[in-house]
């Protein structure tokens, strides 16, 4: 007799597929078996040998890993920003601690941290979670920290016609804190500014008040 706890097959694939997210971006051109071939020659030339049993799977796993991380480079993060709501709203819309992981692509090793993103609306606002979409899907692909903090404000500004933007990131890099220097707990902050907050002191220090304000 089956145990209590024992689940089909049936219940697995549908608990798999409720927590699909839809939105994400696919990278399905990846050629897999060459990062396979090319992970397997790692390996080799560390010293290893990819054929002992903990590491028989290891390269179809970075392959898979490196489609999912890269996926950006085969969307448009500012389809996300295409649906917009008209609204007589004139102050800041600010969506903080949006988590994100990034590859750094001098050494690619993953630096991982928070975007801040606010803009102050021009008769049109837009669902806050695209905001945290744009970041995901900036940040899936070789990057660098200051390229992402642009690239996500010149979206914004761009498609909601923002009368001011500002971005701020804050993260970790691995190829700081485990290599190289070696410093853990050192921490990267980028921002980009456009519009009001880029031309108006006060407007940037009420901004960065309201991103830095602690909850």
């Amino acid at each position: 007799m089956s145990g209590a706890n024992e689940r089909s097959p049936r219940s697995e694939v549908a608990d798999s597929t409720f927590f699909v997210d839809r939105n994400a971006p696919t990278n399905d051109e990846v050629d897999l078996p060459k990062i396979e071939a090319a992970v397997r020659n790692i390996l080799a030339a560390v010293g290893e040998d990819p054929d002992r049993e903990g590491l028989l799977e290891t390269p179809a796993r970075v392959a898979r890993m490196y489609a999912e991380m890269f996926a950006g480079l085969k969307s448009d993060p500012s389809r996300h920003l295409a649906k917009v709501f008209t609204e007589e709203y004139d102050e800041i819309v600010l969506v903080r601690d949006i988590s994100f992981c990034s590859m750094c692509e001098h050494h690619l090793l993953p630096f991982t941290g928070k975007a801040h993103i606010a803009y102050l609306p021009s008769g049109k606002v837009v669902g806050l979670s695209k905001l945290a979409r744009v970041v995901e899907e900036v940040a899936r692909r070789p990057q660098v920290q200051e390229r992402l903090t642009q690239t996500v404000a010149d979206l914004v500004e761009s498609r909601l016609s923002a009368r001011g933007v500002a971005v701020v990131v804050e993260s970790t890099h691995s190829c700081m804190t485990m290599r190289g220097v070696r410093k853990p707990g050192s921490l990267c902050l980028t921002s980009a500014m456009r519009g009001i907050f880029r031309d108006d002191p006060k407007s940037r220090s009420e901004v960065l008040g309201l991103i830095n304000r602690q909850s």
